[in-house]
């Protein structure tokens, strides 16, 4: 791991990274999290109870509208051009499973964009569920795979989950 912090100068001011002499490649990110709730609440969802509609859906349209926001959202990150955002959700017992895959060909990674769309669905999933149970906590957001650019390939060892498949590219 290496210990430069890019977004800072020589002298340790802020700085957006000039990313123009950098070939462009193709870049995937996925990023996972949770939101861990009482069982019953995770019933209205499983069932389609949920009073404010279908909590999954709407998730899905925020995190894929939030992964296209992201430098919006951030302020020194690059605005992208994003090929695709996926987010996938798995019930659990007393939680709903978020992935969100991103991928593009640019001359920065999207790591900022995947995990900002499982954010952004796991805020929705909290607003939508939150007149049903307040104790839901936000868990474990976290980048498990990326691919692409010159530090290549990260895959987290994550023995929460199963790894990214290999064939994730754009």
């Amino acid at each position: 791991m290496t210990s430069e912090l890019t977004h800072f100068d020589p002298s340790g001011r802020v700085r957006m990274v000039d990313v123009s002499s950098k070939e462009e490649t193709a870049r995937v990110a996925i990023a996972r999290g949770r939101v861990a709730m009482q069982p019953a609440t995770l019933a209205l969802v499983r069932e389609g109870r949920a009073r404010k509609g279908d909590v999954l859906a709407v998730a899905q349209v925020a995190g894929v509208l939030a992964a296209k926001r992201t430098a919006e959202l951030i302020p020194l990150c690059h605005p992208l051009p994003l090929a695709s955002v996926e987010l996938d959700f798995a019930l659990g017992d007393a939680a709903i499973e978020i992935e969100a895959t991103v991928k593009t060909t640019s001359r920065t990674g999207v790591e900022m964009e995947a995990l900002t769309a499982v954010t952004v669905a796991a805020l929705t999933i909290y607003d939508m569920l939150k007149a049903a149970d307040r104790t839901m906590q936000i868990e474990g957001v976290r980048l498990v795979y990326k691919s692409g650019g010159r530090s290549g390939t990260f895959t987290l060892g994550d023995r929460l989950s199963a790894p990214p498949p290999e064939s994730a590219t754009p």
